[in-house]
């Protein structure tokens, strides 16, 4: 086995004992594995071993490896902030997008979706920490983008997507991912049914499945620590 293996298989028993102790099934939380700064040969260990689903934070890397694996079935997510200039490749590339934090971004990629795609599934990025070095709307802002966002032709509204401020205070981490649970639930309640809650890394992800994570954005704790952008 590779080393790769051994992590994910690791990986899956921690968020399978995450979920049944807080009495969640054990298949709740879908493990996304974080593959950016990490080279095709490294996917393609994971795809190996198990794992379908992977997340890259930079376009031009992720259409790369898109490209170079397009012999495996795979389900590729955008997770990283997305600029105007690079939403068609996205758009063409990607199943996912888990950092909308604009309508014009939103309404991009809706216009430059190919006809015969399926729907992009998208989530709107919260910033529940209100730090200025962070993407995402406010709290306050989220239910206004997504009723502008969910009428767009060829996506879908999944859900809603954090990455609260690194911290070793696991009661405010436990704060951050509840509000962002509530804040679908809210939307919810106004008519909506959205199912994804995008939230938890390798560091905090047992805490965010406390709190009704539906995808774990895992990358470290599989591939290790990461090299440099572009490597």
């Amino acid at each position: 086995m590779t080393i790769i293996s051994v992590n994910l298989q690791a990986v899956k028993a921690r968020i399978r004992a995450a979920a049944q102790s807080v009495g969640r099934d054990a298949g709740a939380a879908r493990l996304l594995a974080v593959s950016k700064g990490w080279p095709a040969e490294c996917v393609r260990s994971a795809f190996s071993a198990g794992q379908r689903a992977f997340g890259e934070n930079y376009v031009q890397e992720g259409v790369a490896k898109i490209a170079a694996l397009d012999d495996l079935d795979l389900e590729w997510h955008f997770i990283g902030p997305l600029q105007s200039n690079k939403t068609r490749e996205v758009a063409e590339n990607f199943d996912w997008v888990h950092s909308l934090d604009r309508i014009k971004i939103a309404q991009r990629l809706s216009a430059q979706r190919p006809s015969g795609a399926s729907p992009l599934q998208v989530c709107i990025q919260v910033n529940v920490s209100g730090e200025d070095s962070k993407s995402g709307v406010a709290p306050a802002e989220v239910a206004a983008l997504a009723h502008a966002i969910k009428p767009l032709p060829g996506m879908c509204l999944r859900g809603l997507m954090t990455i609260p401020e690194a911290s070793e205070n696991h009661e405010l981490l436990r704060q951050r991912f509840a509000l962002l649970r509530k804040l679908l639930e809210q939307i919810n309640g106004a008519g909506m049914q959205l199912d994804t809650l995008s939230m938890g890394m390798s560091d905090d992800f047992e805490i965010a499945i406390a709190e009704g994570a539906t995808i774990l954005r895992i990358g470290s704790a599989i591939f290790g620590q990461r090299s440099k952008k572009g490597s």
